[in-house]
């Protein structure tokens, strides 16, 4: 029987291969991105990381025994505190003070996508709420890896590159993948159709936050 995680994986590969391919990506693995791209980038990205975190604290509530609290609880711990110690990096170098973070609200795209995520994981059960959490970190963990294969040492966002390509991330992905797929396989068919569906619609999202990411995108009113 094929896990959950390599249905998921087959029926979306061209999906994560244009994520992959798409402009921000490609700019950002040569070092050619321009910086208010990727500003603009880590800004959204912090603002996303705190909605990113309450939602495994949601699931980590959900779990189905004490091993899944404690595993998705540590993971909003270090979604909150971890990872922010790389955007405040950049955030500083390019001269972004705490008021001037705070004063810049989500975009479309952020705000629909902590929205949703936050919503899946209130109102599904477990097993879909971990599925929608999914792509973040796996899509980023495979494109992290692709990038790091092309990135010169020299990389401005060589920080950035590092860490969704190194050792820690990548453990933390395969747990993440061995937990999915465990719970997938007490799953009736019909909740593993509305986790596929979850994962789809968040792997849309990840090619739409880069996307939005490269178009400077703002409300338009």
């Amino acid at each position: 029987m094929t896990s959950f995680s390599k249905a998921a994986w087959h029926a979306n590969r061209p999906l994560y291969e244009s994520t992959r391919d798409m402009p921000f990506n490609a700019e950002l693995a040569t070092g050619v991105l321009p910086q208010d791209k990727f500003r603009h980038y880590m800004i959204q990205d912090a603002h996303y990381l705190e909605g990113f975190a309450r939602a495994l604290a949601l699931v980590a509530a959900k779990g189905w025994s004490p091993d899944h609290v404690v595993q998705f609880a540590r993971a909003a711990e270090v979604a909150i505190i971890v990872e922010r110690e790389l955007h405040a990096e950049y955030i500083d170098r390019f001269g972004i003070s705490p008021e001037m973070f705070a004063a810049t609200e989500l975009s479309p795209t952020c705000n629909h996508y902590v929205s949703f995520l936050k919503a899946i994981c209130a109102q599904e059960p477990f097993e879909v709420g971990l599925a929608a959490l999914l792509p973040c970190f796996w899509i980023y963990r495979e494109v992290g890896r692709a990038i790091h294969a092309d990135a010169s040492p020299d990389n401005p966002y060589r920080a950035w590159i590092d860490t969704y390509a190194g050792q820690d991330f990548a453990d933390a992905v395969d747990t993440v993948l061995e937990t999915i797929d465990t719970v997938a396989a007490d799953c009736p068919e019909r909740t593993i159709k509305r986790m596929h569906l979850a994962y789809r619609r968040c792997a849309q999202l990840e090619w739409m936050f880069w996307d939005s990411a490269y178009r400077l995108e703002a409300w338009p009113v």
